[in-house]
């Protein structure tokens, strides 16, 4: 009976570490490739996303689908842990401009609606939510990104410079924290 009894701890002891090991390793890898959790720091993306918000960053267009233009991008700095939240704007082979606080992608008028609320605001003191530049060619391989609250974004037009591929880490369709503010990014 003792021997039994022993038999059958250690077959349940075996199980217990197998599972927790597979759920270990099922753990790591939907973090490394399919999703992962970042922190909103800063505000150059309000008033769409908001300094301690916490996103779920959707890896797989790293590895498979193409990027947007208007997908809000997460991008892995120059140091470790250092990450930047943006909206991608121009897509390799683009040109982008902004003339008279208007958007021209190869010379066409996008329309910005998340940014009706910057705006209105920039108008009520009498500024431009987004100075002239341009235009740029976007070279292949590279994106241009800008963050939503253009007056306080170092982005693409004045410190990030074009960006390439590789250090986009994924793309954010949701808020998950602070559960009262759950909702889709757009």
């Amino acid at each position: 009976m003792t021997e039994e009894k022993s038999a059958k701890k250690k077959s349940s002891l075996f199980e217990w570490v197998k599972a927790i090991v597979i759920a270990v390793a099922l753990a790591l890898l939907i973090r490394t490739f399919l999703f992962e959790p970042y922190l909103v720091e800063g505000t150059s993306m309000d008033p769409t996303l908001h300094d301690g918000e916490r996103l779920f960053v959707y890896k797989t267009v790293k590895y498979a689908g193409e990027l947007k233009r208007g997908d809000i991008v997460i991008i892995d700095g120059d140091e470790k842990n250092v990450h930047y939240v943006k909206r991608l704007i121009g897509l390799p082979g683009d040109t982008v401009q902004m003339k008279d606080d208007t958007l021209l992608i190869n010379g066409k008028k996008v329309d910005e609606p998340y940014l009706s609320h910057n705006k209105k605001e920039a108008e009520e003191v009498g500024v431009k939510l987004t100075g002239d530049f341009g235009p740029v060619k976007v070279p292949e391989g590279k994106y241009f990104v800008m963050g939503d609250n253009r007056q306080r974004s170092m982005d693409s037009r004045n410190g990030l410079g074009l960006i390439d591929k590789k250090r986009i880490a994924g793309t954010s369709e949701f808020v998950f924290f602070p559960f009262n503010e759950i909702r889709k990014t757009d």
